[in-house]
């Protein structure tokens, strides 16, 4: 990821090392969410950088019922926001209050937070509808000296937003994903490369692709990133690939289509 620009490294160090404090006091004192909401907006602004009065709006209804915050830039709606009091452990009924929300409007990203910890969520609109947890942080926990730990904060941040940050986080992780990974090393140029590999090792012995596949599947791969919804749509995007790729190389090793030569002019 691109290093964290000066003013928004700035402004994140700044309000890590003023909120800091500020979050382990509330946690301490276990303030109500009505106080935690108080303290995001100010988080909101100070340290991601959106302006309180134009872009962070209260209350969003959304047919009948209401997200805690969100986030609008330029007149549209990009990020919804469900805040929980300080002293609540998230939990995955909370996801599911939030996800709802960002269904019924439409809206990918949504963000569930104490305060403390910040979990951002990539929301697919299938049926059934899913989530998925991009990221994860707790703000007491990061160091203002450490820029991995500001880059974390910059994925949320207006200036990451702006730069879809987030959603190239989340493609990066997506490709490494263990069922990416499995799915890979399952498809015929990689059990080819492995097979040539083994017959190094073990010149005379006849290996086939298949039986390699059969033991990466039985004996090496565990059976969690090779079963699933998630370990299914990895296999049909490697097989995909692998594909293109074919097709590719075998248009590349095609010779140039001939051409007549120009025929004889025409005599009268």
């Amino acid at each position: 990821m691109a290093n964290v620009s000066g003013k928004a490294a700035t402004r994140i160090v700044s309000g890590l090392k003023k909120f800091q404090p500020i979050l382990a006091s509330a946690k301490s004192r276990d303030v109500n969410e009505s106080d935690t909401v108080v303290i995001v907006t100010d988080l909101l602004q100070e340290i991601f950088g959106y302006d309180k009065y134009s872009e962070i709006t209260s209350e969003h209804v959304i047919r009948g019922t209401f997200c805690d915050l969100a986030i609008k830039i330029e007149n549209t709606l990009e990020l919804l926001i469900e805040v929980k009091a300080i002293g609540l452990e998230l939990k995955e009924s909370f996801v599911k209050q939030a996800v709802d929300y960002a269904a019924n409007q439409g809206v990918e990203w949504v963000v569930l937070t104490n305060g403390l910890t910040w979990r951002a969520y990539k929301v697919s609109f299938g049926k059934p509808i899913t989530n998925e947890l991009v990221v994860e942080f707790n703000l007491c926990e990061l160091s203002p000296k450490n820029e991995d730990h500001l880059e974390l904060v910059v994925l949320l941040a207006k200036e990451g937003w702006q730069k879809a940050r987030l959603g190239e986080y989340q493609a990066q992780r997506q490709a490494l994903s263990r069922f990416s990974v499995g799915a890979v090393v399952l498809t015929d140029p990689v059990c080819d490369v492995i097979r040539r590999e083994l017959k190094r090792i073990s010149p005379g012995i006849k290996i086939e692709v298949e039986e390699i596949r059969t033991v990466l599947q039985n004996e090496v791969l565990k059976r969690d990133v090779l079963e699933g919804d998630k370990a299914d749509l990895a296999k049909k995007q490697a097989s995909r690939a692998a594909n293109r790729a074919l097709r590719s190389a075998k248009s590349d090793d095609e010779p140039p289509p001939k051409h007549d030569p120009d025929p004889a002019p025409h005599k009268e």
